[in-house]
């Protein structure tokens, strides 16, 4: 594989050595922290206890970037940014194991991380990784956050998030729910899966699952969803190879209900992959009627293509173009259902993914949201008289959500607007808006 990190010939790298290979190529290189650890984690053949520390000092790490650097500084001269991108990232990843991980040895932690500079550096550099580590150590009791920083960034740095960002949620939905946003922003995601009801129902699957050891509850947003507390990876199991549930959070299920989609119908999907809500949409028809997946990536095609042969269905016809030319393509009015589940900044889950909050400027929500309404006015004109367009996108940003719908609903007098703004703390799921648009 491209990108091998620098290794005594013939070992396999340690957890710790996987998890800064990964947080030196996202850092350098501005790739994305969950393909990438999923490549090295393949390559490294690690037990499953040390794939799933690499695992944890990854998103860890980059998830309390910000706060991590603000404590790092005080014991580096010239501050953390100065140093190699390697070695940043070994001070990163070893002061989460010491302020954040209880249940890792403060010494093991150390050690390790002075083998590791020894074998990637020079004495110099190891000494320098040994002096700062001790002296965190030393004065752990000192890393508090001064009492009198101004709010947003007493927020940013509690909770590690860009400044910017925490300042535009305050004044979107004030001090209190800000916080709340960015601490749930930090917890691990939930597990769920959506049971395909055409093969199956949610008691009957549910009580496999628990006779299989599985711990697992209802959810409580989705009549068609399982939180699944405990039972390894659900990819894994031939519950999910025989086409019985799909992987989905459970504020995405809501999408497909939304849309209320009916069998017989005439169903448009305008940006489908990877086809979780295409493939739930379908179900609900009970694979009755058509569904047309439309994606701009061919690779992602594929991904739909999968899903649908997995689950069985055989209303969904998946095709390749840019959304902005679906209204080109076939004929206005045509269409019962539309689903624009749309491009966005995808701030409601950076739970799953934490580089995106540092990957982002405002500057990215002003263009996209630009997109997305320029989408949603094209597209609505393929929908029938009395037809429901469901406009969804998995960010909490006003800008990308009410502004676009509100701006719509005033400029085509002719469709109404309902919608819902779920927020990641309220279910500890992803942050969701689906606005429900019908036309007259």
């Amino acid at each position: 594989m491209s990108g091998k990190s620098y290794k005594v010939k013939g070992t396999k790298p340690t957890a710790r050595e996987t998890a800064l290979d990964v947080l030196t190529k996202v850092e350098e290189e501005g790739a994305y922290s969950n393909l990438l650890l999923n490549q090295y984690l393949q390559y490294a053949e690690l037990s499953k206890a040390d794939a799933g520390l690499a695992t944890e000092l990854v998103y860890g790490t980059i998830s309390r970037l910000n706060t991590i650097d603000y404590f790092l500084d005080t014991f580096v001269n010239k501050g953390v940014r100065k140093l190699q991108p390697w070695v940043r990232g070994l001070l990163r990843l070893s002061f989460y194991q010491l302020h954040y991980l209880d249940r890792i040895p403060a010494h093991a932690a150390v050690n390790e991380a002075v083998n590791i500079a020894k074998r990637r550096g020079h004495q110099g550099i190891s000494g320098m990784v040994n002096g700062v580590l001790r002296n965190v150590l030393r004065r752990k009791d000192e890393l508090v956050l001064p009492d009198n920083l101004p709010v947003a960034k007493r927020i940013a740095l509690e909770h590690s998030h860009p400044e910017w960002l925490v300042a535009r949620w305050i004044k979107q939905y004030g001090e209190e729910t800000a916080e709340e946003i960015c601490k749930a922003n930090n917890e691990p995601p939930a597990v769920s899966v959506r049971v395909n009801t055409l093969k199956t129902n949610r008691d009957a699957l549910m009580e496999q699952m628990t006779e299989a050891g599985c711990e697992v509850v209802p959810s409580t947003l989705s009549k068609d969803g399982i939180v699944v507390l405990s039972g390894g990876n659900m990819a894994l199991t031939n519950w999910y190879k025989q086409g019985l549930f799909s992987i989905q959070d459970e504020s995405s299920m809501l999408v497909a209900e939304r849309v209320a989609p009916q069998p017989g119908m005439r169903v448009l999907d305008c940006c489908a992959a990877p086809g979780g809500k295409t493939t739930h949409m379908a179900e609900k028809m009970n694979d009755e009627g058509q569904i047309i997946a439309n994606d701009v990536h061919p690779h992602k095609k594929k991904l739909i293509d999968e899903q649908v042969k997995r689950l069985g269905l055989t209303s969904v016809e998946t095709t390749v173009s840019d959304a902005l030319t679906l209204a080109k393509q076939y004929a206005p009015q045509s269409f019962d259902r539309i689903l624009l589940d749309a491009p966005c900044s995808g701030f409601g889950v950076i739970r799953r993914k934490p580089d995106l909050k540092w990957a982002k400027t405002p500057e990215d929500i002003k263009d996209i949201s630009a997109l997305q309404y320029e989408l949603l006015q094209s597209v609505s004109t393929l929908l029938r008289p009395e037809g429901v367009l469901v406009y969804s996108t998995c960010t909490i940003e006003k800008d990308e959500n009410e502004a676009i719908v509100n701006r719509f609903i005033e400029e085509h007098p002719q469709f109404k607007a309902t919608f819902e703004q779920i927020l990641p703390h309220q279910h500890h799921s992803d942050g969701f808006f689906i606005a429900r648009i019908q036309k007259a």
